[in-house]
């Protein structure tokens, strides 16, 4: 685990109301963010799915497919 410290300057009533509502519990802001980092990965995938669709690429032949998954394997084979 990482401990990781931040200062948030928030008005005073907002920060009294996060803090009754338990939301600046440990937990809680570990929930939060995993949460805001789904939302992020989501709206990535989305806009990479439009932009495929927008853009299409062509599609490969066979030997094209070989020689990504053959020049994949030299490379996993060459990294230490």
């Amino acid at each position: 685990m990482t401990t990781v410290e931040v200062k948030i300057d928030l008005p005073e009533s907002l920060a009294k109301e996060a803090q009754q509502a338990g939301i600046l519990a440990p937990e809680e802001l570990e929930r939060l963010v995993r949460e805001a980092l789904r939302v992020k990965r989501v709206e990535r995938l989305s806009q990479a799915r439009e932009k495929l669709a927008a853009e299409p690429l062509p599609p490969m032949t066979l030997e094209e497919i070989q020689g990504e998954v053959e020049a994949y394997r030299a490379q996993i084979r060459s990294t230490p």
